[in-house]
């Protein structure tokens, strides 16, 4: 029986070790077992011989890795209760991306969550975060700043389509990272009211129909070919977020770029990189939303896995709860500039 967290979930080279489960959580090196969160490439990373993780995210992982990314594959399905090695583990919704899951380790009377990366904002894209009751809560702090407060999307959506309406001779260009952000913005743009195609780059295509053979209704995403950019007057085209620099998106006519992310609340990073057009969109907890978070678990102690760890290890012992920094290595942020795709996507196009 585990009497403590530490004895339930320990650090290791590669990652978060379960000893009496015998199984890392989104380790960062090959191990025999894994079991994933979500299927951002920070996270879920190929050439493990055995990983759990819910049926989308192994389904993504495919698409990224192809077939044989793991030696055995187990699918999880949310809310089951597993029994692996000593400790129990339940799979429970994180609103993150499609497919994304908190994962619930508990042994004796201590249960831990391990939250992944997560949001509570609107996402028409994916289930949404489901608080769960713990000892234990294990946070990433993204944007653990308190000057991170993030707009309402929609608010950021009108904004989009408010320049194309007064922009209609130039194309909008908008970089979002392919596996999530990209069919949030356009499910939130469907339901906005916009109906036109969305184009898309060719990296962008395969992510998008794994999200719509999901069920999710993203409307006419044609890919754009290169005698198509001169053009498309007045659309919106989706890409990566490192190519609204490249020539590829020069070939637009008169394009404003834009780029969906939650780092284009700093000003300063909009400007350096060019962007005309900065939408606050992010899949990641703003401030009060890790704060609310962490208090509705009522954890006792609370674990910071990477992002702005000090900020929120220092409030949360401002209520009275204990915490630490993990300060784990190799998990970047997916809504950086530099952004792109896995290893087995597409990066470019054709200038």
């Amino acid at each position: 029986m585990a009497a403590r967290a530490s004895d339930l979930l320990t650090l290791t080279p590669q990652g978060l070790y379960c000893p009496g489960g015998n199984f890392h959580v989104d380790p960062v090196r090959p191990v025999d077992r894994a079991l994933i969160t979500h299927g951002h490439s920070d996270h879920a990373r190929a050439g493990h011989q055995h990983v759990m993780a819910t049926a989308e995210t192994l389904r993504i992982m495919r698409v990224r890795y192809g077939e044989d990314f793991a030696g055995a594959t187990q699918e999880a399905v949310l809310g089951e209760v597993l029994r692996v090695g000593e400790v129990l583990v339940t799979f429970v919704p994180a609103g993150h991306v499609l497919g994304s899951a908190q994962i619930v380790i508990e042994q004796g009377r201590c249960r831990l969550v391990v939250s992944g990366d997560y949001k509570r904002g609107r996402d028409p894209t994916c289930l949404p975060f489901e608080p769960v009751r713990c000892d234990v809560f294990i946070t990433e702090a993204t944007f653990g700043l308190p000057v991170f407060r993030h707009p309402d999307t929609a608010q950021e959506v009108a904004k989009l389509l408010a320049s194309v309406r007064l922009f209609p001779e130039r194309a909008h260009i908008v970089g979002a990272y392919a596996l999530g952000k990209a069919q949030r913005v356009m499910a939130l743009l469907r339901q906005a009211g916009y109906a036109e195609p969305i184009w898309l780059h060719g990296a962008m295509e395969r992510l998008t129909a794994l999200y719509k053979d999901e069920g999710v209704a993203l409307g006419d995403t044609p890919r754009v070919a290169a005698a198509d950019r001169a053009g498309l007057k007045g659309a919106i085209v989706l890409c990566p977020p490192s190519a609204i620099q490249d020539l590829w998106a020069r070939k637009f006519p008169d394009p404003v770029t834009a780029f969906a992310s939650g780092w284009m609340r700093v000003r300063a990073r909009a400007r350096q990189k060019g962007v005309e057009l900065p939408l606050i969109i992010s899949d990641h907890c703003d401030w009060d939303d890790l704060c609310r978070s962490i208090l509705e678990t009522g954890a006792e102690e609370v674990w910071v896995t990477h992002g702005q760890e000090d900020a929120l290890v220092h409030w949360c012992r401002t209520q009275g709860i204990r915490s630490k920094p993990l300060h784990l290595l190799g998990y970047g942020d997916e809504e950086g500039d530099t952004a792109t795709e896995g290893a087995a996507e597409p990066a470019a196009e054709p200038a």
